[in-house]
């Protein structure tokens, strides 16, 4: 089916930058790691992330903190955005300090029809070098959707999730937690640290946890479970979302051929995110 957002398929960016030892170091002590990767050692999964992020002036920015619709991604003008998923390979080793490069490509724009309205998801490649070698790539989900109206029905409760882990953590989302995060990934998005804005504009009942952050958490969580070896994949989806001063668990368990089963629970038992990991 042809849409208004055909002419973006196809679409290209390059960004090229120095994987700071600073940002990594105050990473570390965001996530509360006693120690941090130095100069010449791999970057750890989830953290490249931190980088490659467009860096906007504050009047380029919409009423959601995003930058403005249109530039590399489509003008899609529904008010919520969010980043829905990932599938990522990680194929050689990011190194502290090294200058890496992403290119990006628009590979699809699809519309839905959801229970609460038009949807739009737009997936984008992502695929990272260093001297010439691709290290990582990545397919990323972002869906746009409606906002919930003023007076609407609250979403049903979601059903307690039943998955069987081996393994549990649990996470302490606190706001100095969620305004580090932002700060390291330049993310102005306001259902991070504006509570009234999250709440009045948006429906959230707080705060919202930064859905890549809680796959950087779970891909940390893989590690601790794989033995010293290194993740080969790491494929994840956001299921509902996690608020912040409301405790969250990791879990996970072996899965088929080496891989591990893993996913985020919410306070109230709910699956949070899903995702699958396997090791080189």
């Amino acid at each position: 089916m042809t849409t208004a957002y055909d002419a973006w398929v196809g679409r290209e960016e390059e960004r090229t930058e120095r994987v700071l030892a600073s940002a990594v170091q105050a990473m570390a002590a965001t996530l509360d790691l006693e120690a941090a990767p130095q100069a010449g050692q791999p970057l750890p999964p989830g953290w490249q992330w931190l980088f490659f992020n467009p860096v906007v002036r504050r009047s380029g920015l919409g009423v959601d903190g995003h930058p403005q619709r249109g530039g590399f991604l489509p003008p899609i003008e529904l008010p919520r955005r969010m980043w829905a998923g990932s599938r990522i390979r990680y194929l050689a080793d990011v190194l502290v300090d090294a200058k890496a490069t992403r290119r990006s490509l628009i590979q699809k724009v699809e519309n839905k029809v959801g229970k609460r309205g038009s949807l739009w998801f737009v997936t984008v490649e992502h695929r990272i070098s260093c001297d010439g070698t691709l290290c990582i790539t990545e397919e990323q989900d972002i869906v746009y959707r409606d906002a919930t109206p003023p007076g609407a029905a609250p979403a049903a409760t979601p059903e307690p999730y039943d998955g069987q882990a081996q393994w549990g953590r649990d996470v302490q989302p606190d706001t100095t937690l969620l305004f580090r995060y932002s700060a390291l990934t330049f993310n102005g998005h306001r259902i991070h640290y504006d509570q009234p804005y999250a709440r009045e504009e948006e429906g959230y009942p707080g705060l919202v946890v930064h859905g890549p952050l809680t796959a950087t958490l779970l891909q940390q969580f893989a590690l601790e479970q794989g033995g010293g070896r290194s993740l080969a994949s790491f494929d994840f989806r956001g299921v509902s979302p996690l608020f912040v001063g409301r405790p969250f668990r990791l879990e996970g368990r072996e899965g088929e051929n080496g891989a591990l089963s893993l996913w985020a629970r919410g306070p109230d038992g709910e699956l949070a995110m899903s995702a699958t990991a396997t090791f080189r």
